[in-house]
């Protein structure tokens, strides 16, 4: 699995929005799209703060690992 599909897949268990993780992070709703679709890749700084929302490993959320636990 890749980190755009992980996304979408955190994004619908979690019950939230691209619109919403955007403000959380701050960055734009584009943004946030363009990683659900795997047009872009957000940096190491953004990658940590989604999976601090997310509270998931950084593995988990690029598709290392299938156990979202942070360790």
């Amino acid at each position: 699995m890749n980190f755009a599909m992980r996304l979408n897949e955190l994004l619908v268990e979690r019950n939230t929005t691209m619109y919403r993780l955007a403000r959380e992070l701050g960055v734009s709703d584009n943004l946030v799209g363009y990683w659900c679709k795997a047009k872009n890749t957000p940096t190491l700084d953004k990658l940590i703060k989604i999976a601090d929302y997310f509270d998931v490993s950084i593995d988990y959320l690029v598709g290392r690992s299938d156990n979202p636990a942070r360790q």
